[in-house]
């Protein structure tokens, strides 16, 4: 079984980088079965084609421009995620859209796929995160984490240094 946890967004346009920010924190804060590999796709497009090709179980973490109040949480699931890409949201999505429509058409369409995303408060030019986003980022982490357990892959937290 092959699991991939993307992280994509512009890390320069402020909010844009929450789902390369929450897949860092991930990373950073759980151990990782070698099944389970964290992706920081940025705003990567077709380059993206192999290393998702395969997957049995993708989540994505992005921003998620919807008109919603900024740092409200948003998990779509299956059939959903393609189709909310296609609404293009960000800049970077279209992309995204490119590369699940190529996978389905090669019939490399990932088994599951989930979404869990953050409204933006700002896009603009600026390479930390709005103190609303940021203070979110923990639970785009939980949402992921219940999520692989949900599909079979628990994880768990790293053991915190002694100094």
């Amino acid at each position: 079984m092959r699991v991939v946890v993307l992280g994509i967004g512009n890390t320069i346009l402020s909010d844009e980088g929450a789902g390369v920010h929450a897949a860092a924190a991930l990373e950073a804060a759980y151990e990782l079965p070698d099944n389970v590999e964290v992706i920081d796709g940025g705003t990567a497009g077709m380059e993206l084609l192999g290393p998702l090709s395969d997957t049995d179980f993708l989540v994505v973490l992005d921003a998620v421009k919807a008109g919603r109040t900024p740092g409200t949480l948003v998990k779509l699931s299956g059939k959903e995620v393609p189709i909310f890409f296609r609404a293009k949201l960000s800049p970077h999505q279209v992309s995204i859209c490119d590369v699940l429509a190529s996978l389905e058409f090669a019939g490399n369409l990932p088994g599951r796929i989930v979404l869990i995303g953050i409204e933006p408060e700002n896009l603009e030019l600026g390479t930390d995160l709005t103190p609303t986003v940021a203070a979110r980022i923990s639970e785009m982490v939980s949402m992921a984490v219940q999520e692989l357990a949900a599909f079979g892959v628990p994880l768990q937290p790293r053991a915190l240094a002694v100094i």
